[in-house]
């Protein structure tokens, strides 16, 4: 059903989480998105004052997903699905000193991996956040 895990992400190239409310509610008010078919992306520099946990510069990133995407169990597979997602493409593809929310949608349960990893790229391509 999933495609396989993959590989263990080294310490230099794993994500760092935005976990707390306020932080994702910052990334939002920045008003910079693109809306994709299989998710949402928002995007926002890193502020400097912020007491960034982890290191400096990294993209961050946080999920989020709505209860009109269904009850708890299809969340909480829609987000996991994400969480894959951006672990293959953010440390190879996001530019440093961004934080990221990904917005799971209805359709985030329904599509097929190969085109969330797809609308992941495009959307970090659209909100100038895309480094190869």
């Amino acid at each position: 059903m999933y495609p396989t895990r993959s590989p263990k992400l080294s310490a230099a190239k794993r994500l760092t989480r935005l976990k707390r409310r306020a932080e994702l509610l910052r990334v939002a008010g920045a008003l910079r998105k693109w809306v994709a078919p299989g998710l949402i992306l928002q995007a926002r520099p890193t502020p400097i004052d912020d007491g960034v946990v982890g290191r400096k510069g990294h993209p961050r990133v946080g999920f989020t997903v709505s209860r009109s995407v269904g009850n708890a169990v299809k969340r909480n597979r829609a987000r996991r699905r994400l969480k894959e997602v951006a672990e293959r493409v953010l440390p190879a593809h996001a530019r440093d000193g961004l934080d990221f929310v990904i917005i799971g949608r209805t359709a985030t349960l329904r599509r097929p991996f190969d085109a969330l990893i797809r609308d992941l790229r495009v959307a970090l391509r659209k909100l100038d956040a895309y480094h190869n």
